[in-house]
């Protein structure tokens, strides 16, 4: 066995089934036992839309995702990408080429310091060799799952990947586990004492499921909840104690509930997304996590490093009896926040087009959402129905990253339809990763919020009384025709176009895009200021 063999079966082992990438010449072995061992190689419009399809990949799967690419400008455009699953907290395997051994440290063509280039956007920066290929291979699976999970960037010089493997074994990797060593006594008097406590979870508990835990302590808790965007979906929106999400859309009215609170309670919250400081108001902080990491240094904050087991067994220490309940006030804010919403629906603007989505799209539709004012609004508008997943970046806050997520979900889940709402912006940047769903006759829908411009710093430059500057995007129409890159456009400029777009694009089974022409003045109201 070579080594280019025994790393795509040990790949393969693991579970993976696809490599997302874009080759260069050292890879053709690679790619050679990528195919032999059963894995196939999604060739990709550019490298960072690669390291985004590994990192949905792991999303939807829990098994590392994959990607790869050339060095010098392969490496550059595939490091912006795994800065995403960093951030995004998802475990990627990243290979790359480099010259030969002996030219690494010398001055060559499309030669750079790797470590040097992947340190900040990576767990670790790991070269293989012949003799150490078992031990990076799993060291990097370990790290890359191991709590916050990232990715793990593996350079592969040119001339080892034929060279003889005997003796290698199987990787063993699995997710690590926790135990905390941390006394929860103060935490428990903490929680004891309370009589308003808010929970505000995150990132992290959405990760390791711990919705249904949660759902059974707010059967005998009733204390309101607000999560944060990339926990959207850990508990049904309709439930009484949901209150709301941070940081996007009318987030403003959210702070009738935390102003109020004499405890928070921050479960599996990810300052990533939204540091405390931030929103907290001046009362104690109580954060479970799966490791330790930085904190608010003013005000009383106790923290508990354990598995969601252990958080919610402290927390069974809240006395019903002294809580008082936030029901009523809750649903009156969820009211409030419909109500404005509702009253966007007399135009063609997000607001509408949005809701027709809902309406029309089935309910294990997977939706991504790329990074802009769009997003803002379905982070807190949209309702995720059924077994539907919403998927979005938002530690990372990448614009391009819509496409290449539907793209992987499609390939993982071809049965379900998958829908990407992106801005104009956003599809200008990834435009060319259809091809990858034309190549692969993938029925993604592509809707494309076209506004012309770019929305979010427009509102800030408005904000700050500033004329526009830097914004506009086009002239005229987006599209100039029905076919992009070989794909249908459909056009949408009203509710009734909207409607029809969206239907008909569920019945091909075939890749498209809705161009819906909105009117972006919606946002001027729904996005909350700086």
């Amino acid at each position: 066995m070579t080594l280019a063999e025994y790393i795509a079966d040990q790949l393969y082992k693991s579970g993976i089934r696809y490599v997302f990438g874009i080759p260069g010449g050292a890879s053709v072995p690679y790619l050679k036992a990528f195919r032999s061992a059963g894995i196939e190689f999604i060739l990709t419009s550019g490298e960072a839309a690669a390291a985004i399809m590994a990192d949905v990949s792991a999303r939807l799967t829990g098994i590392p995702g994959v990607c790869h690419s050339t060095m010098g400008p392969g490496a550059v455009n595939l490091a912006s990408g795994l800065g995403g699953a960093l951030l995004d907290r998802s475990p990627v395997i990243a290979f790359t080429n480099e010259p030969e051994e002996r030219m690494i440290s010398r001055t060559s063509q499309m030669n750079i310091d790797q470590r040097v280039l992947f340190s900040p956007v990576t767990k670790a920066s790991l070269r293989a060799g012949t003799g150490n290929a078992e031990e990076i291979l799993s060291g990097a699976f370990g790290l890359c799952l191991e709590e916050y999970p990232g990715p793990v960037h593996i350079s592969l010089p040119a001339g080892i990947s034929d060279s003889v493997a005997d003796g290698l074994h199987d990787i063993l990797w699995g997710k690590s586990t926790s135990s905390s060593s941390d006394d929860p006594g103060r935490i428990i008097s903490l929680l004891r004492d309370s009589r308003r406590p808010l929970i505000a979870a995150g990132l992290t508990a959405f990760r390791h499921g711990a919705g249904k835990h949660l759902m059974n302590f707010l059967e005998q808790y009733k204390i309101p909840v607000i999560v944060t965007p990339m926990a959207k979906g850990l508990i049904s929106e309709e439930h009484p104690s949901f209150a709301g999400v941070f940081f996007h859309s009318l987030s403003d009215y959210l702070t009738e509930i935390y102003t109020r609170t004499d405890l928070v309670i921050g479960l599996g919250y990810d300052q990533v997304e939204y540091n405390y400081e931030s929103w907290i108001p001046d009362v104690p902080l109580v954060h479970f996590d799966t490791r330790e990491t930085d904190l608010p240094e003013k005000g009383i904050v106790e923290r508990f490093t354990g598995t969601p087991d252990e958080w919610f067994s402290i927390l069974h220490n809240l006395n019903p009896g002294a809580i008082l309940s936030e029901k009523s006030m809750i649903a009156g804010i969820r009211n409030e926040m419909a109500a404005v919403f509702n009253g966007f629906r007399n135009h063609f603007g997000p607001v509408t087009a949005q809701s027709i989505l809902m309406e029309e799209l089935p309910s294990d539709t997977i939706v991504t959402v790329d990074v802009g004012s769009h997003l803002h609004l379905a982070g807190q508008y949209w309702k995720i129905p059924g077994e539907g997943k919403l998927l979005m970046t938002n530690g990372w806050s990448g614009m391009g990253f819509g496409i290449p997520a539907a793209i992987a979900a499609q390939i993982h889940y071809p049965e379900n339809r998958v829908v990407c709402i992106t801005g104009d912006g956003g599809f200008l940047m990834m435009a060319g990763e259809l091809m990858v769903a034309r190549r692969l006759n993938l029925p993604v829908i592509i809707i494309v919020f076209s506004d012309r411009e770019l929305n979010l710093i427009r509102l800030r430059q408005t904000r700050l009384g500033l004329p526009p500057d830097g914004t506009l995007l086009y002239p005229g129409d987006l599209f100039g025709s029905d076919i992009f890159l070989g794909i249908k456009v459909m056009h949408a400029g009203s509710e009734g176009e909207m409607t029809g777009a969206v239907r008909e694009a569920l019945k091909l089974n075939e890749p498209v895009i809705i161009n819906a022409r909105i009117d972006p003045e919606d946002y001027t109201w729904l996005i909350a200021g700086d």
